[in-house]
């Protein structure tokens, strides 16, 4: 088995569904100021783009400190707001609202991970509301807007691990 980094940030969507990209985006974007700051690669930290999720994260996520989840997520919010959850949190409120269109997916594999005893210490979803889910392949202007306040929260989250 390898042995993984022991942070990974995964970015989920699908870009080609306007707002629901936006999990994907902050990924690259993240990315770009990892490489800006020559921090890539990471001895600590690293980045996946996961699209719309699925089984495929189990292995993503496995054996990790820290998993950072990133996607769209319908909170009943203002459009463009961004919240944090852990995992406990979104177990929690699932039966009363869906926080993301891959929510399913996302908890199911959690609990898969759990039962492999491979799931990560820590989980942490960044949700963000959307303001348009249609087909195209930006942002609306409201998330691409905050895009600088969405980074500099994840990188506060992530931080340590550079």
């Amino acid at each position: 088995m390898r042995n993984p980094k022991p942070v990974i940030v995964i970015g989920l969507g699908n870009p080609l569904m306007g707002d629901e990209g936006i999990g994907t985006i902050l990924l690259s974007r993240l990315e770009q100021i990892a490489g800006r700051r020559k921090l890539t690669p990471s001895p600590n930290l690293e980045f996946i783009d996961a699209g719309t999720g699925g089984m495929n994260l189990l292995h993503h996520i496995a054996n990790r400190q820290k998993a950072v989840l990133i996607d769209c997520a319908l909170m009943n919010t203002p459009p463009g707001t961004i919240r944090r959850f852990t995992q406990q949190q979104v177990q929690s409120i699932k039966q009363l609202s869906h926080l993301s269109l891959h929510e399913v997916d996302i908890l199911k594999v959690l609990e898969i991970s759990r039962r492999l005893g491979e799931s990560p210490d820590e989980v942490i979803f960044f949700g963000i509301e959307p303001a348009e889910i249609c087909q195209r392949i930006s942002l609306s202007p409201i998330l691409q807007n905050k895009i600088p306040h969405y980074i500099q929260t994840i990188l506060d989250e992530i931080n340590p691990s550079f």
